[in-house]
Parts: structure tokens; C-alpha cells; sequence
């Protein structure tokens, strides 16, 4: 396989980006880049957009967003921006710059964020917004998380009315000066507080952990769908359903859970995809989520007869792989047609997992007929974080998000390091079928 690696060309077509997430094209063929606006090492805080020349020259367009910025879609004549931060927003950005608006008021202060946007075959928005926790359970990790870094930090909003068990989890509480105090934290509680056992919560718009639409002026917020934790990469396929990658929840925090994969899921109206109970359909009781840093789980909600049967799978990738964004090949494509090509970030080891093997940091094929995983040959990528097919060309392009790892010590992370790429598609396919 290492010759089949150093035969792939991989063109630069844009350097020098910090922290990018996010491309889409417009009908005229421009390359229009996200920057999250994450501030890691000096670099400028606050998200922007920037159009990419043909010869890899950038126009900044808008600056000053909310970071993290974690989605750019092409609708009509105008970008759909999904600003993180909080409160998080969905916004409009026409080419010369002017930005207004679109929805307001969606959660923040936590874990993750609002995510990318997807015009619907009913021309509704479609767009993901992650869970606030890792688990439901506000914990220490909080300090871990370079984009976080704080207490408190909001708590989850269930979807749908839930019952809970009333379990708590004790960590130290850096909040006080008291020596040694200890904290007491329940599931969907601000940190240092818990519900009683039998506790009912009422269902709530906006919403974690879900996946919610709206009209394309922003009005008409509805759930389509609840408990999945981070949907960051959203997609319709050309039969109109609706795919999600689900990053997995991870071996840390106060209900740390261990050997998750990363799911990819068909988003289906007014169903459940198990978190913070399930995984993949599986009870996080189960024996084979036992975490290296914590016990063996138990459930935070009572009431899972009353909840929609959590949903399985349309595929497992590998652990600690963080799927993020993927696009679809055209049916008329000759090697793999009507295909997806998934960019994988990679583990963000030791933070989510004890230190070990790196996984992702690369682009996979999945056939949607089987739903099977195919990894590509090695293109020596730092963060593959978003990837687009352009026809023009027979090219698939790749945001590289830069360097960054995490470490005991937090992030490390180079500003200015994020780059996009394009590779022929037919010949990577050509040499990974020479590969076999």
C-alpha cells in the first residue's frame, strides 16, 4: 500500500487557514471556507468566511462570527453560517458580505455546539445541535475541553419528557475555597446540583442533543429528531434521507463511558437515538462500554418505556475516528457511483480516552448499499474535517482543520496551519482498486 500512497497526488489549493471547518461551492464553481475562530495558540478569535480564488488567493468576506463556526452551506444566492458560542445562531451572509440573522437563541456553554446546516427536500433548514455534556453529567472535563475550558457551563435540554433516576456523581468543586469540598452533580442538573429520583422533565424547543429544522426565514422551529449527541456532519442522499455522523461519547468526565464507536444514523422524524441511555441501540450498561476511568454505568433516565425504541446504526466506524462531514458521489460516477466519501478527525487522545494508537486523520469510502466502511489510501493529512465533491472536475476536496492534539497539558494546536486540498477522484479510487 505504500507505493499506492506516494502515487496520490494531492494538490494545495488554500494554506494558512486557521482552524478551518467548513466548504461548499457556489453554482459558479467558488470555494467559499469556514474558519472556526478558535483562538488557540494567539490566533484571532471570532469566525470568518473567505472566498478562495483559483489560484488559492483569499478574500475574507465576513469576520467577527461567534465561534466556533461549524457549518457554510450554499442556498439560492447566499451562505447559511452555523455560529456556535452562546447563544448559538444560524445566520444569512450574502457575497459581498452583509450578515442578518436567521434563527437566535440556540444552546450553548458546553461541550459542543450548533452544527451544519442542510437545505431539506421541503426547503427547511435541517441542522444538528450537540449535546452540552459528554453524558449528560456535567463534570471536571470541562477544564479539559480547549473550547470550553470552564465552569459551570450550561446543563442538557431534553427533547422529550424524560423521568429521572436521580443518580449523582461526586467530583471535587473547584467552585468553593473550602478544602477537599465535594460536589454532587445529577444528569440534565447545573454542576453542584441533582434532581430527585422520579423527577420529570419536561420536553423543551430549542433542544439538545437533536437534530431540529426550520423555514428558511427562521420561523416554524420544530424537533425532528432527539438523543443524538453530536451530529456534526448532516447530509440528504439523492432518495431524499436524511444521514447523520454521531461522534461517540468518550472515556472521561464524571459518567465516563469507554469503546464507543463513531455511528452514522438515518435521521427519522420524532425518533429516539438513545443518548445518554443507549448506544447504537445498546444499553450503556452493556459489559463492552465498561470505561478504563469510572464504573460500570447505570442508567440516568426511568422512563425508556415511554420513549421511542433508540434507533440502530446504519454502520459502526472505528473508536475514537471523530466522523464529521461527508458528501455524496454523483450515480454517474465511474468508479463508485452514488457513494460517500466521510472525513474522519481523528482521536483527540488522551483527552478522550487513555493514550494509545491514533486512529482517522484520513478520508473513508462508505457503500450505502451494505453500509460498509472502506478506508482510502493515506494522504498525510493533519485533521480532515470536511470534504466536497466537485463534478467540474472529478475532484474531491478536503478542509484540513491544521495541527492539533490534545495532551495532559490541554490543547496544542498551530494557528495558521489548516489547509484545503483537492485529489482526483479517479485516481485515488483507481489506485485503491489496484490495491486490493
Amino acid at each position: 500500500m505504500e507505493s499506492i500512497v506516494t502515487n496520490v497526488k494531492k494538490v494545495l489549493v488554500a494554506e494558512e487557514l486557521s482552524f478551518p471547518t467548513s466548504l461548499c461551492f457556489d453554482p459558479d464553481g467558488n470555494a467559499w471556507v469556514a474558519e472556526s475562530g478558535l483562538p488557540w495558540d494567539g490566533g484571532f478569535r471570532g469566525g470568518r468566511i473567505l472566498k478562495i480564488g483559483v489560484n488559492g488567493e483569499k478574500e475574507i468576506v465576513s469576520e467577527g462570527l461567534m465561534h466556533p463556526v461549524n457549518g457554510l452551506c450554499w442556498h439560492e444566492d447566499y451562505l447559511i453560517v452555523s455560529e456556535g458560542g452562546y447563544p448559538g445562531r444560524i445566520s444569512k451572509l450574502t457575497i459581498d458580505g452583509q450578515r442578518t440573522t436567521i434563527l437566535d437563541g440556540l444552546p450553548g456553554l458546553g461541550n459542543y455546539h450548533t452544527n451544519m446546516v442542510v437545505v431539506g427536500p421541503d426547503q427547511k433548514l435541517y441542522f444538528s445541535q450537540g449535546a452540552l455534556t459528554n453524558m449528560g453529567v456535567i463534570g471536571m472535563d470541562a477544564y479539559e475541553l480547549g473550547w470550553l475550558g470552564r465552569l459551570p457551563h450550561n446543563c442538557d435540554v431534553p427533547g422529550f419528557d424524560i423521568t429521572l433516576t436521580g443518580q449523582t456523581f461526586e467530583t471535587r468543586d473547584p467552585l468553593t475555597d473550602v478544602p477537599n469540598a465535594k460536589a454532587y452533580t445529577g444528569a440534565f442538573s447545573e454542576f453542584a446540583s441533582a434532581h430527585q429520583p422520579n423527577t420529570e422533565l419536561k420536553a423543551q424547543l430549542p433542544c439538545t442533543a437533536s437534530i431540529m429544522r426550520c423555514n428558511v426565514d427562521g420561523s416554524g422551529l420544530e424537533m425532528v429528531a432527539w438523543g443524538i449527541r453530536n451530529a456534526y456532519g448532516l447530509g440528504f442522499l439523492p432518495d431524499g434521507r436524511l444521514i447523520a455522523t454521531d461522534q461517540g461519547s468518550d472515556d472521561r468526565g464524571s459518567r465516563p463511558i469507554g469503546h464507543v464507536p463513531e455511528l452514522m444514523f438515518e435521521i427519522k422524524q420524532g425518533a429516539w437515538y438513545g443518548w445518554p441511555d443507549f448506544i447504537g441501540g445498546i444499553p450503556v450498561t452493556d459489559p463492552r462500554f465498561k470505561p478504563t476511568r469510572g464504573p460500570e454505568l447505570e442508567f440516568v433516565l426511568s422512563n425508556h418505556d415511554t420513549l421511542p425504541q433508540p434507533e440502530k446504526p446504519l454502520i459502526e466506524l472505528p473508536i475514537n475516528s471523530a466522523a464529521t462531514k461527508f458528501d455524496c458521489l454523483p450515480d454517474s460516477h465511474p468508479h463508485y457511483p452514488g457513494q460517500l466519501i466521510l472525513a474522519l478527525f481523528g482521536d483527540e487522545k488522551p483527552m478522550t480516552a487513555p493514550a494509545g494508537f491514533r486512529t482517522g486523520r484520513n478520508i473513508s469510502r462508505i457503500d450505502p448499499s451494505d453500509w460498509s466502511h472502506h478506508p482510502l489510501p493515506d494522504l498525510e493529512l493533519d485533521r480532515p474535517i470536511d470534504v466536497k465533491y466537485n463534478a467540474s472536475d472529478d475532484s474531491i476536496w478536503i478542509v484540513d482543520f491544521g495541527e492539533f492534539e490534545m495532551s495532559e497539558k490541554g490543547v496544542e494546536a498551530k494557528k495558521e496551519s489548516g489547509k484545503v486540498w483537492k485529489v482526483k477522484a479517479s485516481d485515488l479510487f483507481e489506485l485503491r482498486l489496484e490495491g486490493k
